[in-house]
């Protein structure tokens, strides 16, 4: 029996791809990095609301592996962000009762930054109000190769056989083993594609696409996006048809 709108649960893991951020500083005649400066606004406000919306799980496309073509100015000066947004409000996050964890390959950025992330991912990992997942330095395609460079590793070592892989043992080693699948992903700035993120655990995901700009978006919308959801029929490759 389909369930009515009231009975239909709000999703547990929410997933961004926060767009927009440029776009929005050069329609205003500022620096790129004031736009990401804005962004960092807008996530502080997602952060606060996820939790009064009972979002368990939320994780933030902020780096791409891709991103690193990008000129040497503008990722040293989003790199730069990143520490001083990790310095200034890790004391905030951890009263809030947020566990920080990142996703990605850790090789290619600057062992500090590494330090920083270990110490918020140790000194939050026992809270229990909402998991943050930063995605930086991130590429699905390279989460998933890095998994079964482990899996064949692993069946060399004589730790797995071909026989005992499944779904869910293939998802143990990819890097949000300990998360569900999103339930939702939302995305800003008008594009429509998922630009290397999350590919093997969207399968089933709804998505929205929003006209707005990272730095514009709104608890309201939010708000809106999840009424949205709610609303949804997932079947998940079922039907409720005879």
């Amino acid at each position: 029996m389909t369930k009515t709108y009231e009975e239909r649960a709000a999703p547990t893991h929410v997933a961004f791809i926060m767009d927009g951020n440029a776009r929005w500083a050069s329609t205003r005649g500022l620096s790129i990095i004031a736009g990401h400066q804005q962004g960092v606004k807008t996530v502080r406000k997602v952060i606060e609301k996820s939790i009064n919306l009972g979002v368990s799980y939320l994780t933030l496309y902020a780096f791409s592996s891709e991103n690193w073509k990008r000129p040497k100015e503008w990722v040293d000066d989003l790199m730069g962000l990143f520490k001083f947004y990790l310095k200034s409000e890790l004391a905030t996050l951890h009263k809030q009762g947020i566990s920080l964890r990142f996703l990605g390959d850790r090789s290619s950025l600057a062992k500090n930054l590494v330090d920083m992330m270990e110490h918020a991912t140790t000194l939050t990992k026992d809270n229990t109000n909402l998991v943050v997942n930063i995605a930086l330095s991130y590429g699905s395609r390279q989460e998933i190769l890095s998994a079964c460079k482990q899996l064949i590793d692993h069946s060399k070592e004589g730790k797995i056989s071909s026989e005992e892989l499944t779904e869910d043992v293939f998802e143990r080693y990819l890097d949000t083993s300990s998360c569900p699948a999103p339930d939702l992903l939302i995305r800003t700035s008008g594009e429509q594609r998922l630009s290397n993120f999350l590919l093997w655990q969207m399968a089933y995901t709804e998505f929205m696409f929003l006209e707005c700009y990272w730095p514009d978006f709104t608890e309201i919308q939010y708000e809106e996006c999840i009424d949205h959801y709610t609303r949804r029929e997932r079947r998940f490759g079922t039907t409720n048809y005879a």
